[in-house]
């Protein structure tokens, strides 16, 4: 009996220690993280947008007027210009101004074509049920005292692709929150292309 009660209480004894060992063995494990994350995630290449010098140091502020249009829809100049103001000022570091005479750098657009057309269809219904956007800009981003163009995309075409439950006609009616969706992703886009540039 009491040689039970001994091994009973050599196993606890062990289980107990064998616990501390690998409470211990994660504690070092959690503190080796915590040191490292700063070192991982300086080294691995990602940056947040604004943090790099992308432009002219004497660019400070960037003017964006509001979007040309030669397209029947008038409402996705309105929104690319407001959508392309807000990545601006998110992902950069400039002051983002409406006046081009008061910016050192102007940002002009033009919306030169619009389509959507069905991609996907329901082989029930026969409905579409999927649709791509494509939208063709011209983008030039200019140096207001030289002239210079640092940024120039004459036909920058923009595809997105979108998942409907409606006719795609109507989908992207003017009157839809799809154009702005579409806005919002085309402005992303451009943005990213306008600063993967420098």
């Amino acid at each position: 009996m009491s040689r039970e009660v001994g091994f009973d209480t050599e196993t606890q004894r062990r289980r107990g220690s064998a616990k501390n060992v690998f409470s211990a063995s994660q504690r070092l494990c959690v503190k080796i993280l915590i040191f490292s994350l700063p070192l991982m995630s300086s080294s691995c290449g990602y940056h947040v947008g604004g943090h790099s010098n992308l432009l002219p140091k004497t660019i400070k502020t960037i003017a964006v007027p509001a979007f040309g249009n030669v397209t029947p829809n008038y409402r996705l100049p309105v929104l690319l210009t407001a959508d392309l103001t807000r990545e601006l000022i998110s992902r950069t570091k400039y002051n983002i101004i409406a006046d081009p005479s008061q910016a050192d750098a102007v940002l002009t657009g033009l919306v030169v074509n619009f389509v959507s057309s069905p991609t996907i269809f329901d082989p029930v219904s026969g409905r579409a049920t999927g649709v791509q956007a494509i939208v063709t800009l011209q983008l030039t981003l200019t140096e207001r005292e030289t002239g210079k163009k640092l940024f120039s995309k004459p036909t920058a075409e923009f595809r997105e692709r979108y998942e409907i439950s409606t006719d795609p006609q109507q989908y992207f009616d003017e009157s839809g929150t799809a154009l702005q969706r579409l806005s919002r992703d085309v402005a992303r886009s451009a943005v990213t292309a306008i600063l993967e540039s420098f």
